[in-house]
């Protein structure tokens, strides 16, 4: 398995935190396999022998992985899919309290840990929350946790390149690099999501029409999502498209990116756009790029955030003109850069200098996919600018 930039961020923390980890992100993109890396003593709620010991209440866990024997560190124990036992947050509050002096924690689950921490603050102060994404061109490069958001820039593998855009980010396609095994892999896993886990964390009876709803949104990536357009086609109501697009978004299917205005309350009311979390299923090139550049995005502002170095949004731009940017990267509530894509176009898009004299973002960037690499800083540019995606997402996270 090749290191990860999870490794050393998770190690970092436990070596200077006492707060617990939690992990979230996309089903197999590694979480459980990074963790156990770095635990002591691995419990998984999915285990009927660990479920009895969960059952058994805190002082059991810790009776079982000694925490009366002398050791040279904090032991440090993994709780995998814990947030599926109906008191979890009242059992990790107990375990917290009174072991947190003798132990570190990291807790696993899959995308809805997420969800489900914001039902109430009973934990508040007791943990730190970090998203987990597939591999990016900056984390084959480095995997040390940055001080700063931006990288210098560093000429990626270009075999390392190719095989992220053609097999995916996720470990597994992406270290194997078999086109057969890729697209096994990926059935395999969407199965999984549409089965496995919408029946274990969710109440949705109609399983066979929310399928239609994410074949169409596989092809719909980088597209705006009209939720009146869909609604006929899968058959059911503008609401249960919403609803359900809400599931397959905290199920990490895809995600959703909404325009940035100065009112957010605008801003909600606004068509959002709809992207998958695995580029590698989009067939067609343009949107295959733009969704590449968005996945090393939103790893990026969320990755920016978790780590402290800022709070930073995702967004895209489109006015009453029709006039349309790709993204816009929000930084401290400000608009930092502006990215329009391009799979080959280096022809300079208009609409990036109109933008950027509107909002006054430094930065302004055409990311082109299959430009060469080249050695020279992005953001000391200050006008709208042509880069290749190479150089610009080895700056990132």
């Amino acid at each position: 398995m090749k290191k990860r930039l999870y490794d050393t961020i998770f190690a970092k923390h436990l070596s200077e935190h006492r707060q617990m980890v939690w992990v979230t992100g996309p089903r197999q993109v590694g979480k459980t396999t990074t963790c156990r890396a770095l635990g002591d003593a691995y419990h998984n709620w999915d285990n009927l022998d660990d479920r009895r010991l969960f059952l058994s209440g805190p002082a059991a866990v810790a009776d079982k992985d000694g925490f009366s024997r002398l050791s040279a560190r904090l032991p440090i124990l993994v709780f995998d899919e814990l947030h599926k036992y109906r008191k979890w947050k009242g059992f990790l509050k107990g375990f917290f309290d009174t072991y947190s002096e003798k132990t570190r924690l990291l807790v696993t689950g899959s995308s809805r840990l997420e969800t489900f921490r914001r039902g109430g603050d009973s934990l508040m102060g007791r943990y730190f929350l970090y998203r987990m994404h597939p591999f990016s061109v900056a984390e084959i490069l480095r995997t040390a946790p940055p001080d700063t958001p931006l990288h210098p820039p560093s000429r990626p593998p270009e075999k390392e390149f190719k095989a992220l855009w053609e097999h995916g980010g996720f470990p597994e396609p992406f270290l194997k690099r078999e086109p057969t095994f890729s697209r096994k892999w990926q059935r395999l896993r969407r199965h999984q999501l549409l089965k496995e886990d919408l029946r274990d964390l969710t109440r949705i009876q109609e399983v066979s029409h929310l399928e239609v709803l994410a074949a169409l949104l596989e092809e719909r990536s980088a597209q705006q999502l009209s939720y009146s357009n869909i609604a006929p086609s899968v058959g059911v109501a503008v609401d249960t498209i919403r609803r359900w697009i809400d599931t397959l978004e905290s199920l990490h299917h895809g995600f959703r990116i909404r325009p940035w205005t100065a009112s957010i309350a605008r801003s909600l009311r606004k068509e959002p756009k709809w992207y998958l979390r695995d580029w590698a299923e989009v067939s067609d090139p343009g949107a295959r790029a733009e969704t590449f550049v968005a996945c090393h995005l939103l790893k990026a502002v969320e990755g920016w955030t978790d780590l402290g170095l800022g709070t930073f949004e995702l967004r895209y731009l489109r006015d009453k003109e029709k006039r349309e940017s790709d993204f816009v990267v929000i930084k401290n509530r400000n608009p930092w850069f502006l990215v329009e894509v391009k799979k080959s176009d280096d022809r300079l898009d208009p609409n990036l200098g109109h933008f950027q004299r509107q909002l006054k973002a430094p930065h302004a960037f055409q990311v082109v996919l299959e430009m060469d690499y080249v050695q020279a800083d992005c953001f000391k540019r200050d006008e709208p600018t042509v880069v290749p995606a190479r150089t610009f997402l080895s700056q990132l996270l």
